[in-house]
């Protein structure tokens, strides 16, 4: 698989070290070796253009923090974003990431992600470039660099080559609606626990038919919002 990679990941960040971070390991480390993807790590201090090399400053209005300059991060992205790749801002104030936008980047070209740091953008700077405004959940990182990890290693695992056996991939949460059934493996008893008996009994269907049974009762008690959706999709197709 290795050769001409398809898809192009660039990361616009403050502190270009922690790439490729986690993302150097294991499955997404060896597409990275192969070229199945690549990652580009753009420095936004590059593009300031005074002594300091100052990229943020305090917010008109008053208030605490400072916020990243429009200019300077302006001239980044002009300068490092690939023509037809979503432009992305990872924010606690965004839409919440799902599987469903994943599946959507991973079949594109790549993406570019948008690493916040201090109190955030300007938001002329989001306005002026239709960026994407995504978060991974109701909690707050440091910086974007960590969230900008996650995401790409969410995209990079659906990519064509990446995963051995894709079917596996078929059979995840929330590629159904669903949470994922629970997993067991050997040894048969461990401290007084028994595996199930149906998933040892070699009869597929009653398998199957288990493991749909637990995926709907965990996420109807741990994903009440989910398990609405799901029922509404079944309706929707009767």
């Amino acid at each position: 698989m290795a050769g001409a990679s398809s898809f192009r990941a660039v990361a616009l960040t403050l502190f270009p070290e922690m790439f490729p971070g986690p993302l150097g390991a294991s499955l997404a480390g060896k597409a990275l070796e192969e070229r199945i993807w690549t990652l580009e790590t753009v420095d936004i201090r590059g593009f300031a253009s005074d002594k300091h090399r100052t990229v943020d400053d305090s917010p008109f209005g008053g208030g605490a923090g400072m916020v990243m300059r429009p200019d300077v991060l302006n001239a980044a992205i002009a300068a490092s974003r690939p023509n037809g790749t979503p432009l992305i801002y990872l924010t606690p104030r965004g839409r919440i990431l799902d599987q469903a936008r994943v599946r959507a980047l991973a079949a594109g070209p790549g993406v570019t992600l948008i690493c916040g740091r201090y109190e955030g953008v300007d938001q002329r700077l989001l306005e002026a470039q239709d960026v994407e405004e995504l978060s991974l959940g109701d909690f707050i990182l440091s910086g974007g660099e960590a969230a900008a990890i996650a995401l790409l290693d969410a995209v990079v695992r659906l990519l064509p080559g990446v995963v051995g056996k894709t079917e596996s991939l078929a059979n995840e949460s929330f590629e159904n609606g669903l949470l994922e059934y629970p997993h067991y493996t050997r040894p048969d008893t461990w401290q007084g626990r028994e595996v199930p008996e149906v998933l040892k009994s070699g009869h597929h269907a009653k398998v199957e038919a288990w493991r749909r049974a637990q995926a709907e009762e965990i996420t109807r008690v741990r994903r009440p919002e989910l398990w609405a959706r799901y029922e509404k999709a079944k309706d929707s197709k009767r």
